[in-house]
Order: C-alpha cells, then structure tokens, then sequence
C-alpha cells in the first residue's frame, strides 16, 4: 500500500485553497493547517478569516496562526508535529533555516511561474504584464532563498489574449494542486528528484503597488491591454473621466488606428468605446465610474456623452 504522509499545510489566500482540498481527499494526513492571523477586511473592518482558515475548519482541521515562524516557541510547536512534509502556498510568512528543516522531507512550495522566471510576490501579474505567451506552476524545494530552491516538477499553460489575472490565478491553482500529488508521489517512488534551477533567465516579480494601476494613454494599445488584464480584479487599471476615477475593468484591441493625441476619445458604439493611444487604438469595453457599479460600454454611452471628452 503507498505510504500516507503527515503534512502540514501553510496557506493563506484563495490561491492556495485547491491545494489544501486536495491534500484532504488524498491519502494523506494534513495534521495541521498554517494560516496568517485574522485581519480587519471590508468597509465595517470587522476581523475575517484567510480563505485557508476557512477551508481548515470546514475539514475540521487543527489551524495554527502564529504572527511569525522566528519565534522560538511557534518553531518547537511545528517540531513537535513531527510532520514528514511542509507544503507551502502563497503564505505570506518567511520560513527561516530552522522551520525549513522541521520536515523530514522538506518544504515543498507551489509557485505560480516557470521558474527561474518571476521569482516573487506577483508571478501573474507580472507574466501578464511582460506579455508572457506562457505561464506555469513550479513545485520547488524550499531553501532559504526567495524562491530559489531546487525545481522538482514543473506545468506550463499558455496565456490566451483574454486572459486576466484572475482566469490565471483559477487555472493555476487547480494545476498546482494536481501537480503538488504528482510530486508528492514522484518523491515517494523516486521517479522525481531534485534540480537546480537555471542561472539564466531569473526575473523578479515585485508586489503591485496601486499607482500601477494609472493608465498612461501615451503607451501603446497592447501595452495597456496588458495592463487592462493584469490588475482584473485588483487593483484595477484607471483613468481619469471628466475629472473623475473611470476604472476599465475590460478591454481590447481596436483593429483600426489614429493619429488622435494620446487619450482622445475616437468615438463609441456596443461593441466599445475606443481611445487613441501612444500606438493603436484601445476599445474599453466594461468600466466603471467612482461610486458607481461596474457597466458595458453600451450602459455607460447611455448614461454619458463623448463629445469633446478626453481621458488623462
């Protein structure tokens, strides 16, 4: 009969929940379930549990949420577990050398890029952004570096011109938890070993700070379409609408040009609103006014006039 192991799972946004859900139908013991601490969330600030947390307690999981994993005591806590394998997906905390070395197989972490490439917080975004053709998981072998550690399986998935981080983030996370028990049991039957990840092509995939999300008109329409994907649902690419935020929370490619100065408004019909940009045209086809809820282009030229207006 394969062997069961005994895992603990450090977790802490959406993101990582497939992968906890399958660590729990497998045949594998999740003994305890790492979470970041509970934070004040939406308007009323009222303290709400990690999508991870949430899943832990419908399984009926031990939940552990220690404000760090320097503290000696949370460190002989995890050592008592005694766990034979530390999986680790989008946390949030940083694993020093001595938590690393609790498990006896190690600390095996799900990132959401090929590695070398986008190394870091935001590896979807940033791919999108960058106008990657392909994306991927890595289960990696943590070590003490910002994911630096041996590679042990990787999945690559393209990048369709409509997708967003949001369809990203979906797919990847039911693929880096499929990949995770392939791993788990490569590992276990030796078809899977460790590599050192290539010297050549290491990017790094820097948290998103809002200001990205201000469109500048002068940059071009594939740019800014990027743009447009890469912060759908958050932060949100906006602009500036009679002096007012606009976010654009959809767009595409016009398949005309102008010669109109950057953020003219070129007109509007159903299918869009188009915007002259540093190079094409950009057709914004869902927005949404400050204080107002998202709308197609359609709903928004009902309620709104072009004439004369322009984006900044």
């Amino acid at each position: 009969m394969p062997a069961s192991l005994s895992i603990v799972f450090a977790g802490t946004p959406e993101f990582s929940v497939p992968a906890l859900e399958a660590l729990v139908a497998s045949r594998h013991r999740v003994v305890a379930v790492y979470t970041q601490p509970d934070r004040p969330a939406g308007r009323g600030q009222q303290l709400a549990m990690s999508a991870v947390k949430q899943c832990a307690l419908k399984h009926s999981l031990r939940v552990e949420q220690p404000q760090t994993l320097r503290d000696p005591a949370a460190v002989e806590r995890l050592a008592q577990m005694r766990p034979d394998v530390m999986v680790v997906v989008a946390y949030g905390l940083i694993l020093p050398a001595d938590v690393l070395a609790i498990p006896r197989m190690g600390c095996l972490n799900i990132h959401a890029s090929l590695l070398p490439r986008w190394r870091g917080a935001a590896p979807i975004h940033r791919a999108l952004l960058a106008g990657d053709s392909q994306t991927g998981v890595t289960i990696m072998q943590m070590d003490v570096g910002l994911d630096t550690g041996p590679m042990l399986l990787e999945r690559t998935m393209p990048i369709g011109n409509d997708d967003t981080a949001s369809s990203l983030h979906d797919r990847l996370a039911q693929m880096g938890a499929e990949a995770l028990l392939e791993t788990i049991d490569g590992l276990l039957d030796g078809s899977i070993a460790p590599r050192t990840q290539p010297a050549e092509g290491a990017t790094y995939a820097a948290k998103i700070r809002k200001e990205e999300a201000l469109i500048d008109w002068t940059r071009s329409a594939s740019e800014l379409d990027r743009q447009v994907r890469a912060f759908n649902p958050w932060p949100v690419a906006e602009t500036r609408w009679n002096g007012q935020q606009l976010r654009v929370w959809q767009a595409n490619l016009a398949d005309t040009h102008s010669s109109a100065a950057p953020g003219t408004l070129l007109g509007g019909d159903a299918n869009g609103i188009r915007v002259a940009t540093g190079s094409g045209v950009l057709n914004l086809t869902r927005v949404q006014l400050a204080g107002r809820k998202a709308v197609t282009a359609a709903e928004f030229l009902n309620a709104q006039r072009l004439d004369g207006a322009s984006l900044a």
